[in-house]
């Protein structure tokens, strides 16, 4: 979900990696241009298990590698200037809590809210608005990763972090555009999301995904990489741009 706790100018080139890091576990990697006139928070989503603790979600740094994408990129080559385009497929009343932690992760600070009512134990700049929340039922059991954010015109270097799931069989993509305070039916994508799955996932949707033609270790540099990418798999690239449906997407 792509959600700014104030109205932005401008998002665009949206980039998001996703993969298990293990059994009850999900990585989410998050980038994207971002125009915005103020401080702001962008928020997002994750399918937490009840009762999430408020140190569950690990948060990476990844300053220190911000062509993570463009090197993700490199496993799609674009094919010969006059060539056919082609794609390879698939095989498979409550006490009172303390405020957050906040913690610093590179250019940005980053905090996990356990569910919507935590909110409260932010400070009010980086919450959306209660009417919003009420046009998003879906979310009434998630947790969320807020990333703050100062004003300006730039891409923002990846977010990573790893979260636990309370669904292990699905790939979770936070896809929900809310740019304005408001929730609508439709958006205008501009995303390329990246994932790698493993035999123990439904591999059905992935037929409709290209596939690198090498191994993640071919063109991404693991050790910066954090343990984000596993080395000796294939990645897979779904592009979504356009007016598309409001939606996360899962995979």
């Amino acid at each position: 979900m792509c959600c700014f706790s104030r109205p932005v100018k401008d998002v665009s080139a949206t980039k998001i990696f996703a993969r298990m890091s293990d059994k009850a576990r999900q990585y989410v990697v998050y980038s994207m241009k971002l125009d915005a006139g103020e401080d702001l928070a962008m928020i997002l989503p994750i399918p937490v298990p009840a009762q999430t603790a408020d140190d569950a979600v690990k948060f990476i740094n990844l300053e220190k590698y911000e062509d993570f994408f463009a090197d993700l990129k490199k496993g799609f080559p674009d094919p010969p200037a006059g060539a056919a385009g082609h794609s390879r497929i698939a095989s498979g009343a409550v006490t009172a809590k303390p405020m957050l932690e906040v913690v610093s992760v590179g250019s940005f600070e980053a905090s996990f809210v356990p569910s919507i009512k935590d909110f409260s134990r932010l400070d009010d700049r980086f919450r959306l608005p209660q009417s919003a929340w009420d046009e998003l039922p879906q979310y009434k059991q998630f947790g969320f990763a807020v990333f703050k954010l100062k004003k300006g015109n730039k891409r923002i270097h990846p977010m990573a972090f790893d979260f636990p799931t309370a669904d292990p069989q699905h790939l979770f993509f936070p896809t929900v555009h809310i740019h304005d305070g408001k929730v609508h039916d439709k958006a205008d994508f501009d995303h390329n999301l990246y994932a790698q799955v493993d035999d123990s996932q439904n591999k059905k949707q992935i037929l409709y995904w290209r596939e690198s033609e090498q191994h993640a270790e071919n063109f991404v540099d693991i050790k910066r990489a954090q343990n984000l990418v596993e080395p000796k798999a294939h990645v897979y690239l779904k592009t979504i741009h356009g007016i598309e449906k409001n939606e996360d997407t899962l995979l």
